[in-house]
């Protein structure tokens, strides 16, 4: 991905992860200042007005914004169609950044509540709600379950992921309905340029 061409707000916050990067070597702490830098962007509004032209993300996608080649950080974005239910999952033993650029959506956190001893089900209870509005930022450790949920009209939030999952690690998927549990790869990556 050309660098020259990025949105500067976009190539800043780049370079601003690979700083924090190289200088914690902690994921977790590497993560916490990821959750920093990734509200100042959400609440750009040069970023907020760009992503207003960004395609959906429809049909088990994620668009591929930056792929760190020295730090393996990813960077993605989901456009969500007015309320739109992502489905619950995890993200293996990855730390993500889950932060509201345009729109709203309902950031949902789950609690396993059996023993994890019966293959192929997990019981799984709702722990915690919250409202994501542009700015909100949601760190989400290893293997934490939960889901997005689009709100009334077109929603979008960039994601940092510790490390790059899809077509190297699958990641829990959860039924709460029939407390099914599988493991699935996650989004297909679809190359985007922030220019």
């Amino acid at each position: 991905m050309n660098t020259t061409k990025r949105l500067p707000v976009f190539e800043k916050f780049i370079q601003d992860v690979r700083a924090a990067w190289a200088e914690l070597q902690d994921t977790e702490a590497r993560m916490k200042r990821v959750k920093v830098l990734l509200e100042g962007l959400v609440k750009d509004p040069t970023i907020q007005e760009h992503s207003k032209n960004w395609p959906s993300t429809e049909g088990h996608k994620n668009l591929l914004l930056y792929e760190d080649p020295d730090y393996q950080f990813v960077v993605n974005a989901v456009v969500r169609t007015p309320g739109r239910y992502g489905r619950i999952h995890d993200h293996a033993h990855a730390w993500t950044a889950y932060g509201v650029l345009d729109g709203t959506e309902r950031l949902e956190r789950y609690r396993r509540i059996d023993e994890g001893k019966k293959e192929g089900y997990a019981l799984i209870e709702l722990e915690s709600l919250a409202e994501g509005n542009p700015g909100k930022v949601d760190l989400v450790p290893p293997f934490a379950i939960h889901s997005e949920k689009g709100g009334p009209t077109r929603s979008v939030a960039v994601i940092v992921r510790s490390e790059r999952l899809v077509g190297r690690t699958l990641q829990g998927r959860y039924d709460a309905k029939t407390d099914e549990y599988r493991e699935g790869e996650g989004p297909t990556q679809v190359p985007f340029e922030v220019a």
